[in-house]
């Protein structure tokens, strides 16, 4: 689906209106959102799977069995009565009320789905305005949705719980993990079979990110997985069960506090274990040092009887579920790789089993609810011999990009690069060599794509159309000089091999793309400046022609000239607007920021993707990398009291230039900054000034 960002911003919107027509707060707001969230998703999957299972009806006489919750089930899909589909919903007649409607919907579902009995959103809906909840309804029914698949309606799910967390509208935002933090954490342990655990599971993202992960081989992950959860907050569980749900998907959520309660402990050892859990918590009951999951022993109690920090009381958890082959990924607090006293204690006991696996440092601000950075502590039973007294040292905090001026991610290639150097470490040397081999084949592919056909025609007739107006001798010149490099570099793109899965190859293949990317870089300029001067043109033309206007003194011959002037300067913003939308084909669409888009830009970025793993690792092996990468042992670890940070192995990264840096662009960042800091400011004054008139008065 294009543009999907768009459409997710719209239905944002629109879910967002419901809260200034209802007397909800923003952190009561959110239930009902998602549940129609939900119940768009449900009713687009009953569609296409209404549509595979009706020429499989057997009939009688004639007649077609009518549809079965069963049939549906067995397709991963929800069964909606008519009641609760949702064109049903849209079409209500004015008669009828919305709210009513919905609730009723939803307890149709409950009925017939006992996993979700109790857990929709119904009575929220009667607080609704009824116009507002009907608007948001019809949106939700964008034409665009219609034939959204599963994935689309996942990734709107998601931005939602997104846009949630980034309001803390529950829970403190804390119910939701990055995504690119999950997924990276799916990347290194690979759930392909067996039990999965979360045991402070928030909204279920760790299982619908595994469940994608099984997508990607084609298979089904509700025949590979078994999904386990604990979640102590009752409305963040309804949000997981419904998560869950609406991808199609199973699982078993305890309502427990995971540091006291055990719900699973009859389905353990556990083949992977997954979990963002609370960082640094200091109010757990020492108590809980009789339980058989703390092996290692209690980290450290206060006078208070108290646990001093819950980080290791996570961990000896984690590493006590998993099976003997198990893996496990854990998001934790930066300051508990090196934390000293009997914590340090526990973590060498950890690392002298053999079982810690990777260590990956991620910068701060990849969350919405923390600004600190934090640590990825990958753990594995089932490590190979010769690789269990060591463990690899990623220091990822110079990895990253910019998703808004708060928050940052990795980008799916970023995953997939520092997921590559795990592979390297694990002796997977193949697989680096696949994912070098699909960057460069995108890379060519693009290379050999683009036409600069259509940009060049629409600029010479811009050029025919300011010529009679003002001076274009430079617009000319440039054209002439972009027409002559456009035909160098497709000649330098048509002899690009399609490069073979050899580390030789691929570095022959790469080296010869080199400079293909910095005419690239130099097109990408060229018609920047272009577009500049046509801009400029129109300017000037329009400063011409007003000037002979004004200098007319009969009124009629004025009129004439300055009918004749608008429509020059019609026709010149159609010569923008046609070179403006020429270019997107080749520099990329403006309004789309986070994926690189236009032939010339994506070949640049596929090209620098190969060569950010290529420089570092150029014959295909792990090595050391200064500022990024380390395998350690246990004389190293020892030597630093088995400390687990990165940072303290793999040294200081060397500066490096950003070649793309473009100083326009980051001058315009700031400026937007500044304006939302100012709004934000004047916002505030306001707040104060009128908690003080209350306080006066």
């Amino acid at each position: 689906m294009e543009h999907i960002g768009k459409l997710e911003q719209r239905l944002w919107g629109a879910a967002d209106s419901l809260r200034a027509n209802s007397n909800f707060a923003s952190n009561e707001y959110f239930m009902p959102v998602m549940g129609l969230i939900f119940l768009r998703h449900a009713y687009s999957r009953f569609l296409k799977v209404r549509d595979e299972i009706i020429p499989t009806l057997p009939s009688r006489g004639g007649k077609i069995r009518a549809l079965t919750k069963e049939d549906f089930s067995a397709r991963s899909s929800i069964f909606l009565r008519d009641n609760a589909q949702f064109d049903y919903l849209v079409s209500l007649p004015e008669s009828e009320t919305a709210s009513t409607a919905v609730i009723a919907a939803m307890k149709s579902i409950e009925e017939d789905y006992t996993t979700l009995e109790g857990l929709l959103p119904k009575q929220e809906y009667a607080e609704l305005d009824e116009d507002a909840l009907r608007q948001v309804l019809r949106i939700f029914n964008d034409p665009a949705l219609h034939k959204a698949d599963g994935d689309v309606f996942g990734r709107i799910y998601e931005y939602f719980l997104t846009q949630f967390a980034d309001q803390k509208a529950h829970d403190n935002g804390e119910f939701f993990t990055p995504i690119s933090i999950v997924e990276t954490i799916v990347n290194v342990i690979e759930p392909t079979s067996g039990k999965v655990i979360d045991p402070a599971c928030g909204s279920g993202g760790m299982f619908v990110q595994s469940a994608h992960f099984v997508e990607t081989m084609k298979a089904n992950p509700n025949e590979r997985l078994t999904f386990y959860g604990m979640e102590k907050n009752p409305t963040t569980i309804r949000l997981a069960k419904m998560n869950l749900a609406v991808h199609g998907l199973e699982g078993d959520i305890q309502k427990a506090i995971s540091y006291y309660e055990d719900p699973h402990k009859e389905q353990a050892p556990f083949d992977y274990v997954m979990a963002n859990p609370p960082f640094n918590v200091d109010e757990i009951d020492a108590k809980v040092g009789d339980d058989p999951r703390l092996s290692f022993g209690l980290p450290g109690v206060n006078k208070a009887g108290k646990v001093s920090n819950g980080n290791y009381v996570w961990m000896s958890f984690f590493h006590s579920y998993l099976s003997e082959t198990g893996r496990a990924g854990i998001v934790m607090s930066s300051q508990a790789s090196s934390a000293g006293g009997q914590e340090a204690k526990v973590r060498e006991a950890m690392v002298k089993t053999g079982d810690m696996d990777v260590m990956l440092a991620i910068r701060g601000n990849f969350f919405y609810t923390r600004t600190v950075p934090c640590e990825i502590w990958f753990m594995d039973k089932g490590k190979p011999e010769h690789l269990r007294d060591k463990v690899l040292m990623l220091d990822a905090r110079q990895v990253f990009r910019k998703v808004t001026r708060k928050i940052c991610d990795f980008s799916p290639e970023q995953e997939k690069n520092l997921t590559s150097i795990v592979w390297l470490y694990r002796g997977q040397e193949d697989r680096f060599a696949g994912l070098v081999q699909s960057y460069l084949s995108t890379a060519r592919d693009e290379a050999q794509q683009t036409d600069f056909a259509e940009l060049l025609d629409v600029l010479a007739k811009a050029c025919i159309h300011f010529t009679a107006h003002t001076d274009t001798a430079e617009l000319k010149t440039g054209v002439e000089k972009l027409t002559a490099d456009a035909q160098a570099y497709g000649e330098a793109a048509a002899v690009l091999v399609q490069p073979e899965a050899s580390i030789d190859a691929l570095t022959a293949a790469w080296t010869a793309m080199q400079p293909l990317a910095d005419q690239a870089k130099t097109l990408i300029k060229e018609i920047d400046h272009l577009s500049k001067l046509v801009q400029n043109a129109q300017e000037k033309a329009s400063e011409t022609l007003k000037a002979k206007v004004e200098a007319i003194s009969d009124e009629g011959e004025a009129k004439k000239a300055l009918a004749a002037m608008r429509k020059v300067i019609s026709d010149g913003k159609k010569h923008l607007a046609a070179i403006a939308e020429a270019r997107v084909a080749l520099t990329g669409d403006p309004e789309i920021h986070l994926t690189p888009s236009g032939t010339l830009k994506r070949f640049r970025y596929f090209e620098g993707q190969a060569d950010w793993l290529l420089s570092r690792f150029p014959e295909g092996r792990l090595r050391d990398i200064e500022g990024l990468v380390k395998l350690v042992d246990l004389t190293d670890l020892a030597e630093n009291d088995y400390s687990l940070t990165p940072g303290r192995y793999v040294g200081v990264a060397p500066e490096e230039d950003d070649e793309d840096f473009d100083f326009e662009e980051a001058i315009k960042e700031i400026h937007d900054e500044l304006e939302t800091l100012n709004a934000e400011a004047a916002e505030l004054a306001e707040t104060i000034a009128k908690n003080f008139a209350e306080l006066i008065v």
